[in-house]
């Protein structure tokens, strides 16, 4: 399977975000990665619904809405009802993860969970079936432009193994980091999506930026 390539549109330039979101329409990548972010949970505020509404307006690709926020459950038919194709909730957000997930399968959308750089892979192995994607955080949440966490990559491989393990159809998708210098490493651990900012929009050319993340093996 290709690598699933999701920009972060947390990165690009919001004066324009009609140009940025053109430019990834008309490039390689597969999704749009959003974050939703509410100065409680990460101490960051970000995109409210209105700006969603506006990047679903242009986009021509999958919505990867990734909520980092307490209390999710709160927001997930409005982010239905915005064209989100695929909803991430926080483990650490979650009193009840698995009513969680089935409340965004309901909408028909396909359920993702995240997890921050301190929280073990293995609490997820009650859940794991019911997950269609796992976001491992590969930066602290809540900014752009960090550096990369090195552990990502073991972290990697025992989320690969859990999935073997239990026959589950989950993909594994990286946030943070992420550059044509980890890309091929963090695929050749598992992971299936790869979700790039700064290195993105950042880049003096973003769509051929992508083509390289695109082509990493």
């Amino acid at each position: 399977m290709p690598t699933i390539i999701a920009p972060s549109v947390l990165a690009s330039d919001f004066g324009n975000l009609e140009r940025d979101c053109k430019m990834i329409n008309n490039s390689e990548a597969d999704w749009f990665h959003i974050d939703i972010m509410d100065g409680v949970f990460v101490p960051n505020i970000s995109f409210g619904m209105p700006v969603l509404a506006a990047i679903q307006k242009h986009a021509q690709k999958p919505l990867d809405v990734h909520l980092m926020i307490v209390d999710p459950d709160r927001y997930v038919e409005t982010f239905h009802k915005l064209g989100a194709a695929i909803l991430t909730v926080h483990y650490e957000a979650c009193t009840h993860l698995h009513r969680s997930l089935q409340l965004i399968k309901s909408f028909g959308m396909k359920a993702g969970v995240a997890l921050n750089p301190h929280t073990p892979v293995e609490l997820l192995k009650d859940t794991i079936q019911a997950i269609d994607l796992v976001c491992i955080m590969s930066v602290n949440p809540g900014f752009g432009g960090q550096t990369f966490i090195e552990h990502t990559y073991e972290k990697i491989k025992e989320l690969k193994e859990l999935i073997e393990k239990t026959n589950s159809k989950c993909q594994i998708e990286i946030d943070g980091g992420v550059t044509d210098q980890n890309a091929a490493k963090l695929i050749q651990c598992g992971a299936d999506v790869l979700v790039a900012g700064s290195h993105v929009f950042k880049a003096a050319d973003p769509i051929s930026t992508i083509k390289t993340l695109k082509n990493s093996h």
